[in-house]
Formats: C-alpha cells, structure tokens, sequence
C-alpha cells in the first residue's frame, strides 16, 4: 500500500508534464512588398522584401520548423520561401490558426507569416501579452517568439535583416 502512494504521485507528475508541453511559435511579418501596381492586391515580395525573406533563414538559420502557417498571398507564402520547411498551411482567421496549432502542433516548433495588422493579435490570441502597440505598414523587421504553455505564452521580440527605421 505504502508502493501504491508513493506510485501515484510520480504518475500524476509524469502525466501532467506530458500533458503541458511547450510549443515554440515564431511570428513574423511578410517582407517588403511590390507597391509598383496599387490595383494589384496580391503582390509578390519587392527586391528589398526577397533580401529580407533571405534575412530571416540567416536569422532563424538554428530553428528547424515542423511546420508553417501563412496567409494565402504571395508575399507571406514567399517570405517564408528561403527556410526549409515540408509543410507549409494556409490560414484564414486566427482562431482556427491557434486552435490548429495547439491541437496538432503542442510541442512543436512552428513560424506564421501574417501581415501588419494581425501579427499582434496573433500573440495575443496564443495568450501573450502585446510587446508593443501597434506595428505600421513600414514595420517588417519584427520577429516574435513565443513560448506557449498550456494558455498562456511568453513573448520575446527582436529585429532581423537591415533596420527599417533609419
């Protein structure tokens, strides 16, 4: 009996770290665009925006990525085109972005291309907290990385490539 207590501690701490795995999500904005055309609402990356696309495999060149999520546009798909990543998954909305991730993915290494207006959103629908106000449409440098556990995550910011705000 003295076994069979001491037994289901050790089980229940055993289940709940298998249960609470940490999930490495990096998130990053699509680089420069082409704003050649403005009728063209589907542009490919700029000459600036395919350097910085190269910046950031330089950048994240340790990470090896289970998978990717990006918007269904030709400049998150092609920012995301220099790592080295099998899949790579279409999202619509960040609900079913999270919940995909945390339902698939728990535990894995994961990069989402998203654009200036959601990648804040995005943290925070994964439960970090906002590292800064808002992004403007001239912000591509930014990289987030989140660490997320169960509903909460932990998020670190940096800076890739040429400095946009010269």
């Amino acid at each position: 009996m003295k076994r069979l207590f001491l037994f289901l501690p050790l089980l229940l701490m055993l289940s709940t770290a298998v249960l609470a795995q940490t999930t490495d999500v990096w998130i990053v904005r699509h680089a420069e665009k082409d704003k050649s055309n403005p009728q063209d609402t589907d542009p490919a990356l700029s000459d600036e925006g395919r350097i910085r696309a190269g910046d950031l495999a330089t950048y994240l060149k340790k990470e090896k990525f289970d998978v990717a999520f990006s918007t269904p546009f030709k400049r998150t798909h092609q920012t995301l085109d220099s790592l080295i990543i099998q899949k790579v998954i279409d999202y619509k909305d960040i609900p079913s972005l999270v919940d995909s991730v945390k339902k698939n993915y728990s535990g894995k290494t994961v990069i989402v291309a998203g654009h200036s207006n959601t990648i804040l959103e995005i943290i925070e629908a994964f439960g970090g907290k906002r590292p800064m106000e808002m992004l403007t449409d001239d912000d591509y440098d930014y990289i987030f990385h989140l660490t997320v556990k169960d509903d909460k995550a932990r998020v670190k910011k940096d800076q890739y490539g040429r400095p946009h705000h010269l």
